[in-house]
């Protein structure tokens, strides 16, 4: 807001400064300027698109990851004891630290250690998985319940790519400086012709609050708008209740 209001208030001085050359700058500013909005536009529309496309593919690989998780989760109810068990807290344990990464901001310290405490977990569960394929090496249990593992991994490693992956900061920094420099010029031309600037304050601020908007689109754990993880904080909810299937060790108990 700063930059595109300053911008805007300095081209309106330089323009009444040379107000006494209208006649000599009036075409060529005319010019620049109408090329400068097509192209700025341009620019602010491709950077938008970028965080736009980022921010979908967020939210397409949360429910992604909380779709294989709870896929696990149940396949993980057909092993037999005392894998059952011990896979079942490890992937409940491993679903709170994948709510902390959708919370913690991407790159920064805690993001990182929860990141790590998830791959740790994972060499936990990939081990338990391997005892459960040599104790039945014919069972179909096991061997569903790896492939969904192994899936449940890919899908935590595209969804920290999703986070980590941002708007370059040479087209936020393009689109500001192309916003600033084109408000400017077109401030300047309205002053020059002797006319009003409040569309041009006007269109500072739809500029700005563009910018902000894409900016914001590119922080998924800050800012108004962020990712939401409603479906992993539900998949860990339903965790916390007693597991639907039984698993092949628990005795049946026929009442009378």
């Amino acid at each position: 807001m700063v930059a595109t209001m300053g911008a805007t208030a300095l081209g309106a001085f330089v323009g009444r400064r040379r107000r006494h050359l209208s006649e000599d700058l009036a075409e060529s500013f005319g010019v620049m300027q109408g090329a400068l909005l097509g192209v700025v536009g341009l620019i602010l529309a491709f950077g938008l698109s970028l965080a736009l496309s980022r921010y979908e593919d967020r939210r397409a690989a949360i429910v992604d990851e909380a779709n294989t998780i709870g896929t696990t989760y149940l396949r993980a109810q057909t092993l037999s004891e005392p894998l059952r068990t011990r896979s079942l807290r490890l992937l409940e344990t491993y679903t709170g630290r994948a709510v902390q990464v959708s919370e913690y901001v991407p790159g920064s310290d805690d993001a990182k250690a929860a990141i790590e405490d998830e791959e740790a977990i994972q060499r936990r569960l990939w081990a338990l998985a391997g005892e459960a394929l040599d104790q039945e090496p014919v069972a179909s249990a096991p061997r569903l319940y790896v492939e969904t593992l192994n899936e449940m991994f890919d899908a935590q490693t595209t969804r920290v790519a999703a986070l980590n992956n941002q708007v370059p900061t040479a087209v936020l920094l393009l689109q500001i400086v192309g916003g600033c420099v084109a408000l400017a010029v077109l401030a300047a031309y309205l002053a020059l012709m002797g006319r009003g600037i409040g569309g041009v304050l006007l269109a500072s601020v739809l500029v700005a609050f563009l910018l902000f908007v894409t900016m914001d689109l590119d922080r998924p754990t800050r800012g108004f708008i962020t990712i939401p993880d409603t479906v992993l904080k539900e998949e860990l909810g339903s965790m916390q209740q007693a597991p639907a299937a039984r698993g092949p060790d628990d005795e049946v108990v026929v009442r009378p």
